[in-house]
C-alpha cells in the first residue's frame, strides 16, 4: 500500500495549515494510501512524524509558501512541493499526479 507522510505550513500559522492537512489527508485516504501529516503552526510542531513514519513513506509532500522545519529528515525521499492553497483546493489533482508518477516507477 503506498503511504504519504506530509508536512503544511502557511506563514501565518493558522487556518490554512490545519485545512491543508485535512485535504490532504482526504485525498490520500480516498485513494486507498496511508497518510500522516505534520503541521508546523503557530502553536508549533504538531502530529510531528516519527523517522519511522518518514522511513516507510513513498512520498514526501512539503508546503512551499514558508520554509519547514526539520527539512533534512527527508533527505533521499521524493518530495512534493505545493502550494497551501493548492494542498487546500487540488489536493485530488495532486493525489492523481503522484499516482501517475508511482505507477511510472514501478513499470
Amino acid at each position: 500500500m503506498t503511504s504519504i507522510v506530509a508536512v503544511t505550513a502557511c506563514p501565518s500559522g493558522v487556518a490554512h495549515t490545519y485545512m491543508a492537512a485535512e485535504a490532504v489527508e482526504a485525498a490520500a485516504k480516498a485513494k486507498g494510501w496511508n497518510c500522516k501529516v505534520e503541521t508546523q503552526g503557530s502553536i508549533g510542531i504538531e502530529n510531528e512524524l516519527s523517522a519511522e513514519d518518514i522511513a516507510g513513506a513513498d512520498i514526501v509532500i512539503l508546503t512551499k509558501d514558508i520554509g519547514i522545519k526539520n527539512e533534512d529528515r527527508f533527505k533521499g525521499k521524493t518530495i512534493v512541493r505545493i502550494g497551501v492553497s493548492d494542498a487546500v483546493k487540488r489536493s485530488e489533482a495532486v493525489m492523481d499526479k503522484i499516482a501517475a508518477h508511482l505507477e511510472k516507477a514501478t513499470a
